[in-house]
C-alpha cells in the first residue's frame, strides 16, 4: 500500500472536497503534483487506467475547489478519467484496492460514493445524464450546478450529439467541459477530431469577448435572463472577429476556449467566472494524456492501461511471454490479415478499439481496408452493412458489452437483409477488473431471438480461426463471441477449415450425466470432469447456439436423465434456456441444471475469482456433478 507522509503532504489533509476548499488557491498546484504522483505510485503496483487520469488532474482539483460537491454534480464521461476524483472524495486510503475483488471500482458508481453522480463505464452518456439532472434542478427550484466532463473521444458517440441537440430546448444551466487531449484509447478519428485541432477560437478572442460581455452587463445593456440576446451577442462578435462559425454555438450553447487544462489556477478563475451564467455552456480545455509521466505522454495508447511498471525507469513489467498461448485478440488480428490476403473483399471495422481488438494488424498490412470509425458502435454496424450490401465481406469487431448499443442496427440493418458479414464480439463473458459495465455476459441472450443470425463461440484458438474462416465462406451473418485474454494453445496457427454450421461435437462419452457447454468455458468443464473420475460424464461442445445442433440434443434427451449446461453468459436466455426449450418442445424430461452468470450485475475482480463467484469454475462444476450423481 502506498502512503503519504502526513507532515509533508497536502494530499493527506484532504479526506473530502470540503478539505480541499479550505486550502489557499496558491497551494493548488502542489496538490496537483502530489495527486499526480500518488496515482503513478499506486498504479505502478496495482494496474489500472493511467494516462487518462493523469491528464485530468488539474481539472479534477479545479472542479472540486470551485463547486460544492456532492450537492453540485460532476458527471464523468469515460470513467477512467476519474481516478483523481476518487482520491479526493474519500477513497484515498482504499485506492490501492482499485479494480480488485472487493475493492473500489475503476469507474464512477453512485453505489460506491455519493460523489459519483452517475455511473460511467461506456462513453458518450454524460451530456444527456447531466442535462437531465440540470433540468430536474430547475424544476425543483434547486441552485445546483451540474457539470458534464466529456473526453473528445466520447464526442464521436451519437448520444453525445443527441444531448447537445437537446440542451438548448429546455431551461437549464448545464456546464459541459470538453476535455480535448486528441486521444480516446487510440488516436481520435473523424471530422470532429480534426475540427477540434483546427478550431481558431483563441484564448485571446475569448478574453476579449468575455471582458466585453462583463462590461455590457455592468452597464445593464445585456440582461443575463434573456439568453437568446446573449447568444446573439456571442455569435455576432465571433463572426465579426473570426469570420468562422462555431459548431457548439450552432447548438445554441455558449462556447469558451480552448484553454490550458493544466493551469489549475486559471481553470479555477474561468470556472468561477462562468459557473453562474444562465443557460447551457461549454468550456473547451486542452490537456495532455499521461501528463507528468514522460513515457505515458510519449506513448499514450500503450500507457492507457499499461499494467505494472517501474515508476522510476518507465519500464513496463509485461506478463505475457512468447512461449505462452496468444491472446484471443491477437489470434483474431493475425487471422483477419490472412483472410484479407486471400480475398480483397475482406475488410475490418472497429469503433475506436483497434489496439484492444488487434485490428491494428490489418491497418498495418492493408490500411485502406481497415476502418476505425470512432466511438460509434451503431454506425460501425450499419457502415459495415453498407459495405456488405455492395459486395465486401466486413469483419466488424466490437466489444460484447459495447455491441449492446448497436442492437437496433443488428436487427434492422443487418439481419433483415441477410447480409454476408461477420460480427466479432471481443471481451465476451466476464472480463475481470473492468467490472460491471464491461462484462460481456448478455450477448448470447440478446442475440438468440434475432432471425437470420448464426451465433457461435470457439472452444480454443483453432476454433476461432475456423469460425472466422466459416464466416468468410458462408453467406449470411455470423456472430463469433470470444473472451478477453489468452487461449489454451501454444501452436495456435492451424490450417483453417469450415466448421459445419449448426453442428456441435462430443468431446467425451459418458453415461451418468451430460454436460453441454459453449465457448472457452468448456475448458473449465474438461478440468472439472478430470476431478471426478468416479462419475461417467459425457461432454458436448455445442459450438453453435444458433442454429443449435438438434440431432445432438435428441441424443442427449434420449440418453440422459441429468443434464448440466455451462456458459460464460447470463443463465437466463442463453444456452441453458435454449436446451430447456428444446427438451420441453420435444417432450423430454431430464433434470436440467443451468450454470452461468446469475441474475445480478457482477462486480470487478480477477477472472478466477469471478468464475468462482458465479459457480462456473472447474471446482464449482465438479461440486455440481457430485451433487447430482453421487
Amino acid at each position: 500500500m502506498t502512503t503519504l507522509n502526513t507532515d509533508e503532504h497536502l494530499l493527506n489533509k484532504i479526506n473530502n472536497p470540503s478539505d480541499l476548499r479550505k486550502l489557499p488557491e496558491e497551494q493548488l498546484p502542489e496538490v496537483c503534483n502530489e495527486l499526480r504522483q500518488y496515482i503513478i505510485d499506486v498504479l505502478s503496483e496495482n494496474p489500472g487506467h493511467l494516462g487518462a487520469s493523469l491528464g485530468t488532474v488539474e481539472l479534477t482539483v479545479a472542479l472540486h475547489y470551485v463547486f460544492n460537491t456532492p450537492y453540485d454534480r460532476i458527471v464523468w464521461d469515460v470513467g477512467h478519467q476519474a481516478y483523481g476524483h476518487k482520491i479526493l472524495t474519500g477513497r484515498r486510503e482504499a485506492f490501492h484496492t482499485l479494480r480488485k475483488f472487493g475493492g473500489i471500482s475503476g469507474f464512477p458508481n453512485p453505489s460506491e460514493s455519493k460523489y459519483d453522480a452517475f455511473i460511467a463505464g461506456h462513453a458518450s452518456n454524460s451530456i444527456s445524464a447531466a442535462l437531465g439532472m440540470s433540468v430536474a434542478s430547475t424544476l425543483e427550484n434547486e441552485k445546483r450546478h451540474v457539470i458534464a466532463v466529456i473526453g473528445d473521444g466520447a464526442m464521436t458517440g451519437g448520444l453525445a450529439f443527441e444531448g447537445l441537440n437537446n440542451a438548448s430546448t429546455h431551461p437549464n444551466n448545464l456546464l459541459i467541459i470538453l476535455n480535448d487531449n486528441n486521444m480516446a484509447i487510440d488516436h481520435n478519428v473523424g471530422g470532429l477530431s480534426q475540427y477540434l485541432v483546427d478550431i481558431t477560437t483563441s484564448r485571446g478572442y475569448n478574453k476579449v469577448r468575455y471582458d466585453l460581455y462583463k462590461g455590457l452587463k455592468k452597464m445593464k445593456l445585456i440582461d443575463e435572463g434573456k439568453r437568446d440576446n446573449i447568444l446573439r451577442f456571442n455569435n455576432s462578435l465571433k463572426a465579426l472577429l473570426t469570420q468562422q462559425h462555431n459548431l457548439f454555438e450552432g447548438f445554441s450553447i455558449r462556447y469558451f476556449g480552448p484553454v490550458d487544462g493544466h493551469d489549475v489556477n486559471y481553470l479555477v478563475k474561468i470556472l468561477n467566472d462562468i459557473k453562474d451564467m444562465q443557460g447551457p455552456k461549454l468550456l473547451h480545455i486542452k490537456t495532455k494524456k499521461g501528463k507528468g509521466f514522460k513515457p505515458a505522454e510519449e506513448s499514450a495508447t500503450e500507457w492507457h492501461a499499461p499494467g505494472k511498471f517501474n515508476k522510476e525507469t518507465g519500464e513496463r513489467i509485461l506478463s505475457h511471454s512468447l512461449n505462452e498461448p496468444q491472446l484471443y485478440q491477437d489470434v483474431f488480428g493475425y487471422t483477419l490479415v490472412e483472410l484479407a490476403e486471400k480475398d480483397r473483399r475482406v475488410v475490418g471495422v472497429t469503433p475506436a478499439m483497434p489496439t484492444g481488438c488487434s485490428m491494428t494488424y490489418l491497418m498495418k498490412r492493408f490500411p485502406e481496408r481497415a476502418f476505425d470509425v470512432g466511438i460509434a458502435e451503431g454506425h460501425a454496424v450499419t457502415f459495415s452493412a453498407g459495405m456488405a450490401k455492395d459486395g465486401l465481406i466486413p469483419f466488424c469487431n466490437i466489444y460484447s458489452s459495447f455491441m449492446q448499443r448497436a442492437y437496433d442496427e443488428i436487427i434492422h440493418d443487418v439481419a433483415l437483409q441477410k447480409l454476408h458479414m461477420v460480427l466479432c464480439l471481443d471481451r465476451s463473458g466476464l472480463v475481470g477488473e473492468d467490472g460491471v459495465t464491461h462484462h460481456g455476459v448478455f450477448d448470447l441472450a440478446y442475440l438468440r431471438p434475432i432471425p437470420n443470425l448464426t451465433i457461435a463461440s470457439p472452444l480454443n484458438e483453432w476454433d476461432l480461426r475456423n469460425l472466422m474462416y466459416t464466416g468468410y465462406k458462408t453467406n449470411g451473418t455470423m456472430v463469433i463471441r470470444y473472451p478477453r485474454g489468452k487461449g489454451e494453445k501454444k501452436d495456435w496457427k492451424n490450417s483453417m477449415e469450415i466448421m459445419p454450421v449448426g453442428k456441435g461435437r462430443k468431446l467425451k462419452d459418458g453415461t451418468d450425466v451430460a454436460v453441454l457447454s459453449i465457448g472457452p468455458i468448456g475448458n473449465e468443464v474438461t478440468k472439472a470432469i478430470a476431478m471426478v473420475p468416479e462419475i461417467s460424464v459425457a461432454h458436448y461442445d455445442m459450438i453453435y447456439l444458433k442454429p443449435i445442433d438438434e440431432a445432438l440434443l435428441h441424443e442427449v434427451g434420449q440418453k440422459f436423465k441429468h443434464i448440466i449446461t455451462v456458459e460464460n453468459g447470463v443463465a437466463c436466455g442463453g444456452l441453458g434456456s435454449a436446451v430447456l426449450e428444446f427438451m420441453a418442445d420435444n417432450h423430454y424430461t431430464p433434470q436440467v441444471n443451468r450454470l452461468g452468470i446469475p441474475d445480478r450485475f457482477i462486480e470487478h475482480g480477477s477472472i478466477p475469482e469471478l468464475y468462482q463467484l458465479c459457480g462456473i469454475d472447474c471446482n464449482s462444476i465438479a461440486t455440481k456433478l457430485k451433487s447430482i450423481v453421487l
